[in-house]
């Protein structure tokens, strides 16, 4: 148990046998700092710890107390997630334009001074570099003269067993035959679309949704159309299903697990209705599938392909996320459209890196890929709590989050009607990055929301920026408002 983690459970403690009882006051950060002999940032972590899970409260100015709720056993009147759906997106396609507005943020985000809170990589210092780095050079030795071969179309034999059998430990068999590899998930996705759909096709997406997936519906000519979707639930298959019965959708595109950005994990059931309806339709389903391995409950999350019986299911999946993002290795597995994504791969690409594939390989064969990921996900889920508490301790009354249930990304709403591109604007002007709402929709429906990372190991600079964030937001909800109230 590390420091902090050892002074929250002894406040907990203090609190559960009624030592410090309900509005009792905490001592101060620096008096806890000065009498335990531990660090500011380590007593501030332990602080924010407890008031993730609801135990305490901070009061600015005023300091840390006990919550009713703690002795209690009552829970917030209001969850974290309320009011994170605007209403219901309308039900017509639309051309796609979101390409130039991610690439700047990008570009922002790649300068290396910026807090990377809008980054939507994971912190590269959660994955084990220096082991798949020996396992690769291990492989170049093996062909000094000519170098190692890049792999043609499905990839590295070794690599889809391994694959494979990580799908069977996680209770879903699947055909090795079917897997094609590809570069990330991002190439699968991309290449599933075409094999299944034509430019000026409609795709019907979640609402909101990953901007790598109207990135795909914009570099290949086709149309968006967004579907009303739960934050706790995913997408709204009745809606589909009114949509399906009025026009020709020609394929949807949906992250059931852990979406990004509200985090959610689409329930077993609805996943069975989902791809039950698109069975009726003869409507493909891609399902991006890359945050599966990053979930934070007891079991891994099943999948749309496990329900799929006619192939409709194209399933794509990577490594970028959950072990290695710098080799740029992900897989498709496109039920009965497997040789025409097969075909395109080779078409569009050609080859696959071969020393990655097998680096890869080697490190599932021989290197405890499930402990690496059972700290990653330890790791993770706590500082989503801390970054849920932070949120609601700093920015202004009103604002919502979401409730992940795995992957690395907090959806934020902030009270309308406030501005996601003036406070993106302004906190970039002041070092510190976020995912303005607008990238995860074709429209204007989430001007008042951003997305933050937490992937990154909690430090005073993190908490220093949300502070900032916080201020920032709340000058921006005031001149908003006063705008609003002149016009």
């Amino acid at each position: 148990m590390k420091l902090y983690q050892k002074l929250a459970a002894d406040l907990q403690h203090q609190i559960d046998s009624g030592v410090l009882r309900a509005g009792d006051k905490l001592p101060s950060i620096r008096q806890t700092h000065r009498q335990h002999g531990l660090s500011v940032t380590t007593v501030v972590r332990a602080y924010s710890l407890l008031e993730s899970q609801g135990l305490i409260e901070g009061r600015p100015q005023s300091g840390y107390f006990v919550r009713a709720s703690a002795t209690a056993g009552s829970p917030d009147a209001t969850p974290p997630d309320a009011g994170l759906s605007p209403s219901r997106p309308q039900p017509a396609s639309a051309p796609v334009d979101v390409s130039r507005l991610v690439l700047a943020t990008l570009r922002a985000i790649g300068s290396g001074s910026a807090v990377p809170l809008g980054s939507p990589y994971p912190d590269p210092r959660l994955f084990p570099f220096q082991r798949l780095s020996r396992h690769a050079h291990a492989i170049a030795r093996q062909f000094p003269l000519l170098g190692v071969p890049d792999e043609l179309p499905p990839g590295n034999a070794d690599l889809i067993r391994q694959i494979a059998r990580r799908y069977l430990e996680n209770g879903a068999r699947v055909d090795p035959a079917e897997i094609v590899v590809t570069l990330g998930a991002t190439e699968a996705i991309n290449l599933c679309l075409q094999a299944v759909a034509k430019p000026g096709d409609t795709i019907a997406v979640e609402s909101p949704t990953y901007y790598a997936m109207l990135h795909a519906i914009e570099r290949l000519g086709m149309r968006a159309l967004e579907v009303a979707t739960d934050p706790e639930t995913g997408i709204d298959v009745d809606a589909l299903a009114d949509i399906l019965r009025r026009q020709r959708v020609a394929a949807c595109m949906v992250m059931p697990n852990f979406q990004n950005p509200l985090g959610y994990q689409m329930p077993d059931a609805n996943k069975r209705a989902l791809v039950d309806l698109a069975t009726r339709h003869d409507m493909p389903i891609i399902e991006s599938d890359v945050y599966h391995e990053l979930h934070y409950g007891p079991t891994h999350p099943g999948s749309l392909k496990m329900h799929d019986r006619r192939g409709l299911v194209l399933h794509c999946a990577s490594f970028s996320k959950s072990l290695a993002p710098a080799y740029r290795i992900g897989w498709a597995m496109p039920g009965r459209y497997r040789d025409q994504v097969e075909k395109l791969k080779f078409l569009n690409t050609l080859t696959t890196p071969s020393i990655p594939q097998r680096a890869i390989a080697a490190y599932l064969q021989h290197d405890g890929y499930e402990r690496h990921l059972r700290r990653m996900r330890k790791m993770l889920a706590q500082q989503a709590r801390m970054m849920m508490a932070a949120v609601q301790r700093f920015f202004p009354p009103g604002t919502r989050t979401s409730n992940p249930r795995g992957g690395y990304v907090l959806w934020v709403r902030l009270p309308p009607p406030l501005d996601a591109m003036r406070l993106y604007r302004l906190a970039l002007a002041r070092g510190i990055t976020v995912g303005p709402g607008h990238m995860f929709s074709i429209g204007n429906s989430y001007h008042n929301f951003i997305r933050l990372n937490y992937s990154y190991a909690w430090s005073p600079e993190i908490e220093s920026a949300l502070v900032t964030l916080g201020k920032l937001a709340a000058s921006c909800l005031h001149k908003d408002a006063a705008a609003a109230r002149s016009r």
